[in-house]
């Protein structure tokens, strides 16, 4: 039987990991145990904070359109609730982007609302 020579493949994928871990502190860039274990925590961390930041960001646009609603005299949550009401699909980024860039669109926004409201 002729005898089969190994790792070529097994190197090639330590190889890609360790390429990824590059800028890692100690054995975490350069032992591929070490290397993987960190690795698949910073993936974690990742897919995480993916997450947090759609969070984080339709926060900062309801603030937004709370803030620029408030001039007007309207709260936020009525004026969501008349968009609803005359189905105005409108999502939270898009109107926070009509707000501060384009107030008088804005404006119409609220008037239409505030006839729904009343």
């Amino acid at each position: 039987m002729s005898r089969v020579k190994r790792g070529v493949v097994t190197k090639h994928r330590h190889k890609r990991l360790l390429k990824q871990c590059k800028g890692f502190w100690g054995q975490r860039k350069n032992v591929f145990k070490r290397a993987k274990e960190t690795l698949m925590r910073a993936m974690a961390f990742s897919f995480v904070g993916r997450k947090l930041k759609k969070r984080d960001f339709r926060a900062l646009f309801i603030t937004r359109i709370n803030a620029a609603c408030r001039v007007y005299g309207v709260s936020y949550n009525r004026f969501i609730g008349a968009l609803k009401k005359l189905n105005i699909e409108l999502n939270r980024k898009m109107i926070a982007q009509i707000a501060v860039y384009d107030p008088s669109a804005f404006e119409l926004l609220i008037k239409l609302a505030k006839t729904a409201i009343s």
